[in-house]
């Protein structure tokens, strides 16, 4: 399929389908039918939505086109359709909260029931290169929906007025003051963009060149003390450090401090996936928007870097931060402790998102995937603690619209 790359590790397609399709229900173990039912704003979906979403994606996309396969149900369709418009109407974002049924029981069986046909497929291993790049895309696009389920459940229970904990079981761990090896970027034209075989998304694509200045990225992200700083010498109430647009969403969300930051017993504390803790001045600051991560890179007298300079100056570093799964297989709690390049929080770029110079998407519903959202956006790059750990490369491109705050979103300065 043009603008899908066939995998190279085709032949363990069914271990990983199989293996990712698991995490994605460990993930809600703890979480009750109502925890899952939730939708605290439009941006968030409910957890039972995301269960069921992924396992549209490999109905719709690969079953479907199998000669003999029958629809679990045919009204799934429109109800977890999330943006497909050339496959029919959806049902409207913000009230997906509402729709009480299915529930969560019969959204297990549906993905039980995708699940067999789909290891049926896979371990027959009747497939050309078309079906396996969908299924490849199908992987990734689950990956996303894990993160997905974490950053949105901390915020349903964060407004929980008991702000209770995403599982109990987890622990804190020590913070790794130390920064991350990056080189500075030198003046010149460089190579950005997916370089090589294995899986990529179309829009890290086609690989081009750049010229940029010379500059260097700071080594350690921008710390909850740091931004203590920001706030305590009056930045929230103060129009000459923002942004216009960013003024009026400090104006208009009445805020004073990163999201989930609350003060109690004169300090600052803020709500975690652990529940309540108070802010450790040496952990990378998150929940940040973009409007605030320039506000503040501005008044520190840096700036955000782009892309590009994110990209060439980490290209060589080691993808291997402390990512989700690893920190529950380790009992430790999925929120950010160090100051590594990857797997602590997602860094906000000055790039608006937009296609590379000769990007096109597939001519059909997949074509929908990327493309469409290259308006009003920023990109971020390097992954959070709450990104699967092999999600993650130094061309990835998440966005987010600028005011957005409640994923994984940190700084890390240019100068």
């Amino acid at each position: 399929m043009p603008g899908l790359p066939t995998p190279t590790h085709a032949s363990d397609l069914l271990s990983r389908y199989v293996t990712t399709r698991a995490l994605t229900e460990r993930l809600c173990e703890s979480l009750s039918p109502e925890d899952c039912q939730v939708q605290s704003m439009e941006d968030v979906s409910p957890t039972r939505w995301h269960l069921a979403h992924a396992t549209w994606f490999f109905e719709t996309f690969v079953l479907s086109t199998l000669p003999d396969y029958q629809l679990f149900d045919e009204r799934y369709h429109a109800l977890f359709n999330s943006y497909y418009n050339s496959l029919g109407r959806q049902h409207p974002r913000p009230e997906r909260g509402l729709v009480s049924r299915p529930g969560l029981d019969e959204v297990l069986e549906y993905r039980a029931y995708v699940d067999r046909h789909m290891q049926e497929f896979l371990a027959a291993r009747d497939y050309g290169d078309e079906r396996v790049a969908v299924v490849e895309l199908g992987i990734n696009h689950e990956q996303q929906h894990q993160e997905l389920i974490l950053t949105d459940i901390k915020h349903i229970l964060s407004r929980n007025p008991f702000l209770p904990a995403y599982r109990d079981d987890l622990s804190s761990a020590p913070t790794d003051a130390k920064g991350a090896d990056l080189s500075k970027v030198d003046e010149g034209v460089h190579w950005i963009g997916h370089a090589g075989e294995g899986f990529h998304y179309d829009n890290e694509g086609p690989r081009h060149k750049v010229y940029l200045e010379a500059c260097t990225l700071d080594r350690s992200l921008v710390t909850a003390g740091d931004y203590l700083q920001f706030m305590q010498e009056g930045a929230y109430e103060d129009p000459l450090c923002w942004l216009s647009l960013g003024w009026k969403a400090v104006q208009d969300g009445g805020w004073k401090a990163p999201l989930y930051w609350f003060r109690r017993d004169g300090r600052w504390w803020h709500y975690t996936l652990a529940g309540p803790a108070p802010v450790r001045r040496d952990a990378p600051v998150t929940h940040v928007s973009y409007f605030e991560a320039e506000a503040f890179a501005r008044w520190a007298g840096a700036r955000l870097p782009t892309e590009a300079e994110w990209e060439v100056a980490g290209r060589d570093a080691e993808v291997d931060g402390d990512f989700s799964d690893r920190r529950l297989d380790a009992g430790r709690v999925i929120h950010p402790s160090g100051h590594g390049l990857y797997g602590e929080v997602w860094q906000w770029t000055t790039s608006s998102y937009s296609a590379y110079p000769g990007y096109a998407p597939t001519p059909d519903a997949i074509g929908e995937y990327n493309g469409k959202f290259m308006c009003n956006q920023y990109v971020l790059r390097g992954g959070s603690c709450a990104t699967p750990s092999n999600h993650t490369r130094p061309s990835y491109r998440n966005f987010f619209p600028p005011e957005a705050r409640w994923q994984f979103s940190g700084i890390r300065l240019a100068r």
